[in-house]
């Protein structure tokens, strides 16, 4: 295993940049000793205050892509061999040239038009298993990116669920890692080291996005995985990369698991441009970046957003759940609100607490230029939406551009249903919920200048294909089954 870059002194670099600052004004090097301080020391001093490094990563080991169970996971990752009807892939709904998502709202998992064909321009085919127009699958795809860096919950519901794991810590879930095929607070037995392991067990149990309907009806979520092994195994196509990997051509579904969480946990991008502001390059972001974190970082009172209440440390998100009233888009999840059957009740489907109605996952901010749409069902497919909405949501929902979305989606509900969470946000901010997200006042300048900053939390890797090409499978030679996704665009471009 492979360590990530460890940052030894975060805030000593911080403290010399102030430092400096004043000492240049004691010389003369500033001719008015009494002008406000700049946008740049109030955010260095705002930094230090929260205690962040700028590195999510630091002191967590990491696998390398280079090692082999990586290596193995990525063609595993890229083979339609895992689908049940041999039409999709887990990278079919999550390309690293896509974000690690598919840049589409919501995705098309099976039934694809053109299997390879992904992103914008995949549709439902007619002719598939489920067809009504829309895509199949009811929620956004999340990011790939900076997977081993959550500690508590995977999905936008939190169903894969640490017992125990102290965040930030390394080594494996302990205590054990709770999952669909467990009940809440109860460890899977089953879920493997970490809960990037325990998550990959699961796609392929999906109908819409990798089940597929070959498989009986009936058949239970071990019994898929079980004849998934076999597959794996008859043609023997597969035993020289388990071999490689695993020291034995034996596959079990517990070692394809861990070979999936290896090659995507293998994807850390966090060498951003605020990273480095913080280690102590002042020149790293614009000044309009920096205006955007100020107003990101500063608490309502003394002029900003609040977004760090919610979107906190260095990895920007508290991993907890929240109600953000993002507009309710697509299938759902067929939850009965009396009105509608396409809701989604979020969290609790999961828990069943009333409190955790319309709550969903905090995504982190890293990388978010590149992972959208956002929202638990992408309904903003701008950046400058997502942060509209998410400070002022009633009025962003108010005035909702539906033309920005594919013209398949199901949306006819979508205001029925956003205005349910609305709803239940007004009881939440009525009730003092902690950390309840509150409508902040704003200029178009404040919006402008968070974008800038949301860019600034950006790798350059995830912007450049050649940077990426270590996490795309694409030798010819190692298509083992013959089975991999060869990703194209619309235009019938390679990906």
């Amino acid at each position: 295993m492979s360590t990530s870059k460890l940052i030894h002194f975060p805030r000593l670099s911080l403290l010399c940049i102030a430092f400096s600052t004043l000492l240049l004004a004691a010389c003369g090097g500033s001719s008015d000793l009494d002008s406000e301080v700049s946008d740049s020391d109030q955010l260095v001093d705002l930094v230090i205050d929260l205690g962040l490094t700028g590195n999510a990563a630091s002191g967590r080991d990491i696998p390398s892509i280079e090692e082999p169970i990586a290596q193995l996971g990525k063609h595993l990752f890229f083979t339609k061999g895992l689908g049940g009807d041999r039409d999709s892939a887990c990278v079919t709904c999550h390309h690293p040239v896509l974000g690690g998502g598919d840049n589409l709202s919501l995705s098309i998992g099976v039934g694809g038009e053109t299997d390879d064909l992904l992103g914008i321009g995949r549709f439902h085919d007619s002719q598939a298993e489920h067809y009504d127009g829309g895509p199949t699958v009811p929620r956004n795809a999340p990011t790939t990116f900076n997977i081993a860096l959550w500690d508590k919950f995977l999905f936008h519901d939190g169903r894969v669920e640490s017992l125990g794991k102290t965040a930030g810590a390394n080594g494996d879930d302990a205590a054990g890692i709770r999952t669909p095929d467990s009940t809440l607070g109860v460890a899977d037995p089953n879920a493997g080291q970490n809960m990037v392991e325990a998550q990959a067990r699961f796609p392929v149990t999906s109908a819409e996005e990798m089940r597929g309907f070959v498989f009986a009806a009936g058949a239970s979520n071990a019994e898929v995985r079980t004849a998934l092994e076999a597959r794996f195994t008859a043609g023997g196509e597969w035993d020289e990369a388990f071999t490689e990997a695993f020291g034995e051509a034996e596959i079990t579904y517990a070692r394809i698991a861990q070979a999936i969480s290896d090659y995507e946990r293998s994807q850390l991008f966090v060498e951003t441009p605020f990273k480095a502001f913080v280690e102590g390059d002042a020149s790293a972001m614009s000044e309009e970046a920096i205006r955007g974190a100020l107003f990101f970082f500063q608490k309502t009172e003394d002029g900003g957003a609040n977004c760090a209440s919610c979107h906190s440390g260095d990895f920007f998100s508290d991993e907890g759940h929240h109600v953000t009233a993002s507009p309710q888009i697509g299938r759902g999840k067929g939850n009965d609100n009396g009105v509608t059957q396409n809701d989604d009740f979020g969290r609790f489907r999961e828990t069943g607490g009333a409190a955790d109605m319309y709550r969903f996952r905090t995504p982190s901010l890293l990388n978010v230029e590149v992972t959208g749409p956002w929202g638990h069902a992408g309904g903003n497919t701008t950046l400058e939406g997502a942060i509209r909405h998410s400070l002022n949501p009633r009025e962003a929902i108010a005035s909702y551009d539906f033309a920005q979305l594919e013209a398949s989606i199901q949306a006819s509900d979508m205001a029925t249903n956003t205005q349910f969470a609305l709803d239940q946000l007004e009881v939440n901010r009525n009730n003092a919920v902690p950390n309840v997200l509150q409508n902040v006042s704003f200029t178009d300048q404040n919006v402008s200048d968070l974008v800038e900053f949301m860019k600034a939390l950006t790798d350059p890797c995830v912007k450049d294909r050649a940077c990426l090409a270590a996490w795309i499978a694409e030798d010819p030679e190692l298509d083992v089954d013959g089975l991999r996704v060869n990703a194209i665009d619309e235009s019938g471009s390679a990906l």
